[in-house]
């Protein structure tokens, strides 16, 4: 008897600390993500999609919004049937996930990840692999095969995208070593802008390689689009309805404000004009540069952060493209991988511990942060660039990549589509 009213006790106190310690859903976090990867997705369709389409040629507007548009459902049944469990499934060696959730075994409604359904954690990361893929097409436009980027989209969400995003964010081998990249800075923008500059190089200069926007008040409609997305993709990474979601907001704002203003300044005094377009691109810079940081660094950091991608993808973008001779339609790696790579690695030198005890940086007494930013922007680099040209030589020998000649003079609209964007009489 009194080994039983020892015992008893005992058994009561752990069981009550195991359900303090199993995970419990939060309607607040799940209400935030819900929303988040409701704006994630308004990044891609319309945000990108309006964006790169009012950037192309008038006649292929279309073809351009298209691809956006069909890397959107191809990387969702891809995530769906296995991306998902290979990106996020227990760990393999560091190199990647189990098999274990394929076709979204196991991940019922009463699934959690942390304090929200699982099911809406797989929705969220689907929206951050449909867009990575999408903005690989802007340096490809008006001149691939559309059915070579269908083949293209599907081998590289599986092949570059998952295995990145389980090394940063499951569980891997760059996780392991230490690497921060809140939001996407390596998994998204490092990887899609090396994707975009070798699909370039490989698949050759247009015959007509000026940048002429169709449409400007499209590109600003875009952008303006992709702004208001990014608040879920870079807030929402929080996973949380919290303070470090606001920090992400809030620093998202300053840095990408900062950038625009600094692209534009810069090129008012390099070319004596501001351009909307310019003003546009530099938005995107700050987007991007902040991505890796939002939830590391503080205020100041992330106006730093803005500063310093806003001038340099400029400059990119203005002399240094065209100094290498590479046809990078829409400038995919001039701002997405530029600013991704910049970003990176100055999450190594602001990275705050009180804003989040994850990340500690150069400041703050560990410049060893900024070898592992730059180890992990490496990796990232030749991953995806070797990855990604063998892809491309695989859809080459399945389909061919380009157009033919006469094809692209008539534009992709027509060629691909059998349609045009703007039918006047």
């Amino acid at each position: 008897m009194l080994r039983l009213t020892t015992i008893i006790p005992l058994l009561l106190v752990s069981l009550s600390f195991a359900e303090e310690d199993a995970p419990k859903l939060d309607t607040g976090d799940t209400a935030w993500l819900l929303v988040s990867s409701a704006l994630v997705m308004l990044m891609t369709l319309p945000g990108l999609a309006l964006f790169y389409g009012g950037m192309a040629k008038r006649k292929d507007t279309l073809n351009t919004i298209a691809m956006s548009f069909v890397a959107y459902c191809l990387a969702s049944l891809v995530w769906f049937a296995y991306g998902y469990s290979l990106a996020f499934g227990e760990d393999i060696g560091g190199i990647i996930g189990s098999a274990s959730k394929i076709f979204l075994s196991g991940v019922g409604v009463d699934s959690l990840q942390d304090t929200i359904p699982e099911l809406l954690f797989v929705m969220f990361q689907l929206t951050f692999a449909a867009i990575t893929v999408a903005l690989v097409s802007g340096s490809l436009v008006e001149r691939l095969k559309f059915s070579a980027w269908v083949i293209f989209v599907v081998l590289w969400v599986s092949l570059v995208y998952v295995p990145i995003a389980h090394w940063v964010w499951g569980g891997g081998f760059l996780a392991e070593d230490g690497a921060l990249d809140f939001a996407g800075g390596t998994v998204v923008h490092i990887n899609a802008g090396i994707a975009g500059l070798v699909g370039a190089i490989i698949l050759g200069r247009r015959r007509d390689a000026v940048l002429l926007p169709n449409n400007l008040p499209l590109v600003v409609l875009g952008a303006g689009l992709l702004w208001f997305g990014w608040f879920g993709f870079n807030a929402g990474s929080a996973v949380g309805a919290n303070g470090l979601a606001a920090v992400a907001m809030l620093n998202t704002n300053i840095a990408t404000a900062t950038a625009a203003l600094a692209w534009m300044f810069t090129e008012w005094l390099h070319r004596k004009k501001p351009t909307v377009l310019g003003l546009a691109s530099g938005v995107i810079a700050g987007l991007v540069s902040i991505t890796p940081a939002a939830g590391f660094v503080n205020v100041f950091g992330a106006f730093i952060i803005g500063l310093t991608a806003g001038p340099i993808c400029y400059f990119m973008v203005a002399k240094v493209k065209e100094k290498l001779g590479y046809d990078d339609a829409l400038d995919v790696f001039g701002i997405h991988g530029v600013a991704g790579i910049i970003g990176a690695i100055l999450t190594g030198v602001f990275a705050d511990p009180s804003v989040n005890e994850a990340g500690k940086g150069l400041l703050y007494g560990n410049p060893g942060q900024v070898i592992t930013q730059i180890w992990s922007v490496i990796v990232t680099v030749v991953y995806s660039g070797v990855m990604t040209a063998i892809i491309l030589f695989v859809a080459k020998a399945l389909t061919g990549l380009r157009v033919k000649e006469e094809e692209e003079i008539t534009g992709l609209d027509r060629s691909q589509h059998g349609e045009s964007a703007y039918n006047i009489s």
